[in-house]
């Protein structure tokens, strides 16, 4: 496995972060801690979650699977830089919220890190990140509770998810006249086939030293050789795949981007991964392998070495929108 420094700080991650969204819906406990071992052991010590995985009924759940397989001991805690979430609300869905059990008041983000904390069995999380942006909370108060408990040991770091270029901006200026460290890392949606991220977000990023954590690499499957599955295997597309595969244009990209990759015999889904890895500000992308089988595909993109005729067929397959403000200004 190879490793980097979290944005601007001295956090040592690897270059895949291990999701661990499909616990408990898509996974069961036992296969789920299986990957977690399989994962440690290939040496991927950055694992991300969110208090509300588990979703619908069972929200928590995939912190409390996390939380049950620390607790087997053999320093997996200790080797493991984990990173969780808060602002959703952890109500069963339909169930109505009660006020201030959602999004970044003090008083929520106080009550969802120590609920984080019992499940996920642990006294401090490493990388503590906003879900989304939260428009009513002023960030002077986000900070002030943030501060509290890297004071008391419960989180080591910030980090966002979701947020566009202005409010990395805002944010850690605001941590700048508070004298706070401030944001670390952004998660984004960032893929070949989504690449808008390039124009504010990851520019932000980067000039506020933040790392950047894609999530979605293979943009829900359509980057993972789905019209090959189709063709050979029978396996239709679903959700996200499919919506696009639909439009006839988006089609067309796709099965261009899988023949290079034939040509040059290499897997779609690996080849994607091994993409992002080569883009200016990245961390590491978020793979959330349901099995392992999975997993180890995506372990193998970090040895994989794209040529300068692959990567400059890619962008002309799935171009990227320029440099801002080029892009749109003329």
């Amino acid at each position: 496995m190879k490793y980097t420094q979290l944005g601007r700080t001295g956090l040592k991650v690897s270059r895949l972060v291990l999701g661990t969204m499909n616990f408990g819906p898509q996974t069961d406990e036992a296969d789920s801690h299986a990957i977690m071992d399989a994962a440690l052991d290939a040496g991927i010590n950055f694992f991300d979650t969110a208090n509300v995985y588990g979703w619908g009924e069972n929200k928590g759940r995939t912190e409390s699977i996390i939380g049950n397989w620390f607790a087997q001991g053999g320093e997996r805690r200790d080797k493991v830089v984990l990173a969780t979430k808060v602002y959703g609300n952890m109500a069963p869905d339909g169930d109505h919220v009660w006020p201030n059990h959602d999004k970044l008041s003090a008083l929520n983000i106080r009550r969802a890190v120590d609920a984080s904390l019992k499940r996920l069995q642990t006294d401090y999380i490493d990388v503590y990140q906003f879900h989304h942006i939260d428009r009513q909370t002023p960030f002077e108060e986000i900070w002030q509770a943030i501060d509290v408990l890297v004071q008391q040991g419960k989180i080591l770091y910030a980090g966002s998810s979701n947020f566009p270029g202005y409010k990395i901006a805002q944010a850690n200026e605001t941590a700048a006249r508070r004298g706070s460290f401030g944001l670390v890392s952004e998660q984004c949606l960032y893929n070949l086939a989504e690449r808008r991220a390039e124009m504010e977000v990851i520019p932000a990023a980067q000039d506020y030293g933040l790392g950047v954590i894609p999530w979605s690499p293979l943009h829900g499957g359509l980057l993972g050789g789905v019209i090959k599955k189709e063709t050979e295997g029978g396996r239709r597309a679903s959700g996200r795949s499919a919506d696009a595969l639909a439009n006839s244009a988006v089609r067309e990209k796709v099965q261009a981007y899988e023949d290079l990759l034939d040509k040059h015999g290499l897997e779609p889904g690996e080849a994607a991964l091994a993409w992002l890895l080569t883009r200016p500000g990245v961390t590491g992308p978020i793979v959330g392998p349901r099995t392992a089988a999975q997993l180890a595909s995506a372990l193998r993109a970090v040895e994989l070495e794209l040529s300068d005729e692959v990567l400059t067929s890619l962008d002309e397959i799935f171009p990227g929108p320029g440099p801002s403000p080029e892009a749109f200004a003329w």
